[in-house]
């Protein structure tokens, strides 16, 4: 993945979990990265500082993505800061909180759908103008497993936004094939992250794990791969409009 060598790839949601290692991973190839946070600012800088030591630059934005107007300054703080935006990793999302769907009130479905599928929306519509000049790049929205199988319990407004990203991303990749931009998803199966601290018990942790023929859960280092391999022109020249699973053998389509 040579090409991938002074690429400047911004990430959403990269102060934790998988936009971290996403992000470290990128640098390990010699991209620059944009890293962002929301409220973890100290974390934030310590991602920042990992790409650093790779002998790559890194540029620490705030935003918080569940505003369209702060993600909209996101994308152009990046681009005069690098001059440039080459990939777009939508990460940043959450459960929020689990709910049965009977009982989600107007509030809860506004902030689900807000921060999941919104903040993707928006990034995207202040970035592409700003990459489509060049003639090439590459979008990867994170979605899940989940987008395919409803979620494990109260979890079905987050599954719900997931499949809206699934969806959005295959025609959002019709639409910028002409552009040279592609347009990709990567969903994760039950990762290990802070995305279930205070959400998902212990004992619900083991019950999901259980489900995945590989018995244990997947690390946010292990979802980074399929990221770097979709914003590979080297390697991925020819995919758009994909959805690349990453679950341990739990879903084979």
């Amino acid at each position: 993945m040579n090409d991938l060598k002074d690429k400047i790839v911004l990430i959403t949601g990269s102060s934790s979990g998988i936009g971290a290692a996403v992000a470290v991973a990128f640098a390990g190839w010699g991209s620059h990265v944009a890293v962002h946070y929301n409220s973890r600012r100290e974390q934030g800088e310590q991602v920042a500082a990992l790409v650093r030591q790779q002998g790559c630059d890194a540029g620490l934005f705030q935003a918080d993505v569940s505003n369209t107007a702060a993600v909209s300054r996101l994308a152009h703080d990046v681009h005069a800061r690098f001059g440039r935006i080459d990939v777009v990793v939508n990460n940043a999302g959450s459960i929020v909180q689990r709910m049965p769907l009977a009982d989600a009130d107007d509030d809860l479905v506004d902030r689900v759908f807000q921060l999941n599928a919104r903040s993707m929306i928006a990034l995207n519509r202040s970035a592409i103008p700003l990459m489509r000049p060049r003639k090439a790049g590459a979008i990867i929205n994170l979605t899940s497993q989940a987008a395919r199988t409803g979620g494990s319990l109260g979890t079905g407004l987050y599954a719900s936004t997931k499949a809206y990203i699934s969806t959005y991303t295959r025609a959002l990749a019709k639409e910028l094939v002409g552009d040279g931009i592609r347009v990709n998803a990567v969903a994760p199966g039950v990762i290990d992250t802070p995305i279930h601290d205070g959400i998902t018990s212990a004992d619900l942790m083991k019950q999901l794990c259980e489900l995945i023929p590989m018995k244990r859960l997947g690390s946010a280092e292990e979802c980074a791969g399929a990221v770097l391999f979709l914003a590979s022109e080297q390697l991925a020249s020819y995919v758009t409009g994909q959805i690349i699973e990453v679950n341990g053998g739990q879903i084979m389509p």
